[in-house]
């Protein structure tokens, strides 16, 4: 008789590491014994070997390869539970004909060392008695209940989800499975890309079973990415599990969904595996968030998907491919000899992350068990939301009068005043400050170009959120003027005492205090750093770039020249030293001819002398289409950056902050990146963005940032951060279609947000 085994391990917060190293161990039913250790990396028990910002390789283990239990062969293993500290059980697959299994495993760790082997084998039965084969059970997920009294094993053959009784292996239940995730012509599910990917979260209550390959009806999109549904049971552990509802998940290009694990309610890890014969096996982990997931039950085709919020929400944890080999060895082509078949994964709750490949008893394959230190973090959450209505008109004169005038959103050129076309750039309302409370908020050049601006003033408004009642005051501005004739080139007001800029000088769209009490402007036109006091008052000529970079609409580019800055391009982004006397501009896109277009100039220039040092970084975006929308230190010369998409509404895809440190810079310069935040998958448990207006997108449980110039972030203390929108008036409704974008400042809540790239 199987003795049962005591409760799993539950989710719980995220801890100190532990290290793990794998030995190799005999295959027997006897006591663990020790052998040959294969440690990841570095020596560093208390991180292992780095591959991500977010998870190290621990160790890795062969032990189990090619080897033999009772009689049956210890392989094809595509799932791995944990059950108790020390123990696991591993389900095998269909390998011919033989009884359907799952191996009990020992994980025994003794100090800085784990030792594993196989403890006890349980062949997998009907109600009958009679064992399932190869031949009609194709094992692939695999959930521990009770302790490890009862397992809920999925097999790809129908598919199917059971119940077993690992005292004799007796099937005890079946769960129900929607027709259509059935093998055509039963359904529309392709054979061997069923019920790969199993698990149920901590408490039992809920369980989720991935699709490994996509329905025939949903297919794959024309980027290569598989849509997939996973099917979301509600029950309890040991009894009966109803489908509740199906969510849609977007595997990467030439990927499948092979396995889950559920880390809680809306936070699961899912891992991708995929393979190229002659290359070898692309194996990434994803942080997928399912807060707010929308229910596509009743979707026929994912095809036919338009709203970006429908697909759940996911980071990647890891890939693979990027941990160090650490000693590793393949027996057949693999981008990094570490990598293999991986099928199988498990997670301790705290830390500790436990994969496991599949060798389909072949010898080209390893079985090979791995053990990663990862953070998982919890959702950001939405703690205030502030509205500054689109029609918030300033005192000044009527403005517009160069557009052409037609309605657009609702709203009609001239303008009685002077708008707030959203903020570019938001800072404390004093140096130094970290509150959300009082603020200088900066428009940029009013409606985009040089040659409809010319009546719209450049200012830097004191507003005061009132997050309780979700509005904005505006406390005054500030006027940016050039009375003593600094800036050397002709401008509009330059026939007036003032000479108050306006949008067809410049376009400016980044600010920093200094040390001093000053303030420096990032502008896009030149691109320029202009230096002004406290005032607005022009100090100095505009600075250009050190490398003689010129846009289209510099005032310096020659008859003739060629520009080197694209239009509109400039410095979007500038932080600011925490002394002050150090400014890092960024260009929002690509120089002109870089070979690089993901490359994005990090400039550092000393605020005391006015010059820039000569010294730059690369940050890299995600892809050559992004643009960073802004920049501010975190602390010491790590820095928060806002990368986003052009789109807004239901079609934008990525708006997100990232860290990154300019004292981890690669030999080539280029800067390590580490998603804080998807401002669009933001959780809102305390209802601040509800009630909604009348069509509006992306607020409830689920909120979103769906507004095209994503353009100002300011951290705050702690993990808090405040992020706002350039509304492009009256251009933009990426909040409700039809009406023009408000400005909208935010207060996320980033766990981890401090955490190193």
């Amino acid at each position: 008789m199987r003795r049962p085994l005591p409760a799993r391990i539950a989710a719980a917060t995220f801890t100190t590491a532990v290290t793990v190293a794998f030995a190799v161990v005999p295959a027997s039913a006897g006591p663990i014994s020790a052998g040959p250790v294969r440690t990841g990396g570095h020596g560093d028990h208390g991180t292992g070997a780095r591959c991500s910002a977010d998870a190290s390789l621990l160790g890795f283990s062969d032990s189990l390869d090619k080897t033999t239990f009772d009689g049956t062969a210890v392989a094809g293993l595509s799932a791995l539970a944990l059950t108790r500290p020390g123990r696991a059980l591993a389900l095998v697959d269909n390998i011919g004909t033989t009884p359907a299994r799952v191996y009990e495993l020992g994980l025994d760790r003794r100090g800085s060392t784990v030792r594993t082997g196989v403890r006890d084998v349980t062949v997998l039965r009907r109600t009958d008695g009679t064992p399932y084969t190869g031949a009609d059970f194709d094992g692939e997920g695999l959930v521990a209940e009770n302790g490890g009294r009862t397992i809920l094993a999925s097999s790809e053959t129908e598919p199917a989800i059971r119940r077993f009784r690992l005292s004799d292996g007796r099937e005890t239940a079946s769960l129900p499975v929607p027709d259509r995730f059935r093998v055509a012509p039963a359904g529309q599910a392709t054979v061997n890309q069923t019920f790969e990917a199993l698990a149920a979260t901590p408490d039992g209550r809920v369980l989720f079973a991935g699709m490994e390959g996509p329905l025939s009806a949903d297919g794959r999109d024309a980027a290569g990415r598989g849509l997939q549904r996973i099917v979301r049971y509600e029950g309890r552990s040991g009894g009966r599990y109803e489908t509740r509802a199906q969510y849609a998940y977007r595997t990467d290009p030439g990927l499948g969904l092979v396995e889950l694990v559920a880390v809680g309610d809306d936070l699961l890890l899912a891992l991708e595996r995929g393979f190229t014969a002659g290359v070898g096996n692309t194996v990434r982990v994803y942080r997928v968030s399912a807060v707010g997931a929308t229910d596509v039950s009743t979707v026929d085709s994912l095809g036919t998907v338009t709203d970006s919020r429908t697909w759940l929400g996911k980071q990647l944890l890891v890939d693979l491919v990027d941990c160090p080999p650490s000693g590793a060895t393949a027996k057949q082509p693999q981008p990094n000899p570490l990598l293999d078949n991986i099928e199988g994964m498990a997670f301790d709750g705290r830390n500790e992350l436990y994969l496991v490949s599949d060798d389909n008893n072949g010898a080209a394959q390893t079985t090979r068990v791995y053990a990663l230190r990862v953070t998982v973090r919890p959702s950001p959450r939405l703690d205030a939301r502030a509205i500054l209505p689109a029609t918030a008109y300033q005192p000044g004169p009527v403005s517009g009068t160069q557009l052409p005038p037609t309605t657009v959103n609702g709203i009609t050129p001239p303008f009685p005043g002077q708008p707030i076309p959203g903020f570019s750039a938001v800072l404390p309302a004093r140096p130094g400050g970290t509150s959300a409370e009082r603020l200088l908020a900066m428009p940029d050049n009013g409606f985009g170009a040089k040659n409809n601006s010319a009546d719209f003033l450049l200012r830097a408004y004191e507003i005061e959120p009132n997050y309780k009642r979700h509005t904005v005051d505006v406390r005054g501005f500030i006027s940016f003027r050039d009375p003593d004739r600094k800036v050397p080139f002709p401008i509009v007001n330059g026939d007036t005492p003032q000479r108050l800029l306006t949008g067809a000088d410049f376009d400016i769209e980044s600010l920093a205090w200094d040390a001093r009490g000053d303030l420096w402007i990032g502008d896009e036109f030149g691109p320029y750093l202009i230096h002004v006091d406290r005032t607005g008052k022009v100090l100095s000529a505009p600075v250009p770039l050190p490398d003689g970079g010129k846009s289209p609409q510099s005032p310096d580019l020659a008859p003739g020249e060629a520009p080197t800055v694209a239009a509109s391009r400039g410095f979007e982004a500038m932080a600011a030293s925490r002394d002050g006397w150090t400014l890092y501009p960024i260009l929002e896109g690509a120089k002109v001819g870089d070979p690089d277009q993901r490359r994005r100039i990090v400039y550092e220039f000393d605020a005391r002398r006015g010059a820039y040092t000569g010294r730059t970084w690369t940050f890299r975006v995600d892809s050559p289409d992004l643009f960073v929308g802004d920049a501010q230190v975190l602390d010491g010369r790590r820095l928060l950056l806002i990368e986003r998409d052009n789109a807004m509404g239901k079609a934008t895809e990525v708006k997100r902050l990232v860290v990154t440190d300019l004292d981890k810079a690669g030999a080539d310069g280029v800067l390590p990146r580490r998603t804080a935040v998807d401002l669009m998958r933001v959780a809102d448990p305390r209802g601040v963005s509800t009630p909604a207006r009348p069509g509006e997108y992306g607020v409830g449980p689920l909120f979103s940032f769906p507004l095209q110039s994503v353009e100002s972030v300011l951290p705050l203390r702690g993990d808090q951060v405040l992020v706002a929108n350039d509304n492009n008036f009256p251009g933009n409704d990426g909040r409700i279609p039809g009406k023009a974008d408000d400005t909208e400042l935010i207060v996320i809540t980033v766990p981890g947000l401090r955490d190193a790239p």
